[in-house]
């Protein structure tokens, strides 16, 4: 399972506090993704990262509706972004939402950092942790987070396409 607890943050003060706990850069990535209508709590994804030329299918259920920390996730690389988009949409899917971020992704000891800049929307960091105990994923998270000063009040419960949509709305 994947559990991530994204904060609302500074992009230049959190990337230096990330590096100062010694995490290793791992790479940045220029993404767009393209979220498709299903019933709330299941997402639908493709993903395309431009800098690396890579792209992927991507099924996600939301464990814990509202916090949106625990994801039941599937995810397979694709070799087509635009045909799987168009498989999807001729199979009756509707595109909902696109969204684009630069990422840069840290790790350390088995804790992944996504440090986002999303495009209309800001900065942000989801601290991941890939582990069928939830609780024990979420204590290292927290752990993790109060080393970087972040707290409760930093925490973004809301989803991105979330976030968009009331942006779009305003």
């Amino acid at each position: 399972m994947e559990i991530e607890v994204k904060f609302r943050i500074d992009f230049n003060q959190t990337r230096a506090a990330i590096e100062s706990l010694g995490a290793d850069f791992v790479r940045e990535e220029i993404q767009e993704d393209i979220y498709f209508s299903l019933p709330s709590h299941e997402l639908l994804r493709v993903r395309r990262i431009s800098n690396l030329g890579r792209s992927f299918l991507t099924y996600k259920r939301i464990a814990d509706p509202g916090r949106n920390e625990e994801f039941d996730e599937i995810e397979v690389e694709v070799s087509d972004f635009d045909r799987t988009v168009e498989i999807l949409q001729r199979l009756g899917f509707r595109e909902d939402i696109r969204i684009r971020k630069r990422r840069l992704v840290y790790r350390l000891e088995g804790v992944t950092f996504e440090l986002n800049e999303v495009e209309g929307l800001g900065a942000f960091l989801d601290i991941e942790v890939i582990s069928d105990n939830v609780e024990e994923a979420k204590r290292r998270i927290w752990e993790i987070a109060k080393r970087l000063g972040l707290t409760e009040d930093d925490v973004e419960p809301r989803l991105y396409q979330e976030l968009i949509r009331e942006v779009e709305e305003k």
